[in-house]
């Protein structure tokens, strides 16, 4: 599978990463847009949120949960928020399910 997300799962590309568990993985953005810029992802490729079903959604609790731990490591008591792009007009760039964690400044209320 030519999926960059994959192959940071499998080790081919490195990543900083921040936690791991045998369903979840997550690790720093290259190309922060705050200051705790985190990507969490699903080790199973799942397309998009798009692509879930009732055979695959389990694992977004999982990173749910993540998320909301990594906020409290990361020290983002002020607040933090959790995104997840969908499709090229989402503004999706890989395709493989990923939600990113965001904080460490106030951030701005505009999506767009």
């Amino acid at each position: 599978m030519d999926c960059l997300f994959c192959k940071i799962i499998a080790g081919e590309i490195p990543s900083t990463k921040v936690y791991e568990s045998e369903n979840v993985l997550a690790f720093k953005d290259i190309n922060p847009m705050a200051p705790v810029h985190i990507l969490i992802i699903p080790k199973i490729h799942i397309d998009g949120a798009n692509a879930l079903d009732e055979s695959n959604v389990g694992v977004v609790s999982e990173i749910m949960l993540t998320a909301r731990k990594l906020a409290e490591e990361f020290g983002l008591d002020d607040g933090w928020r959790i995104v997840t792009n969908v499709g090229e007009h989402g503004g999706q760039t890989v395709k493989h399910l990923h939600f990113h964690l965001l904080g460490g400044k106030k951030l701005s209320v505009e999506l767009a």
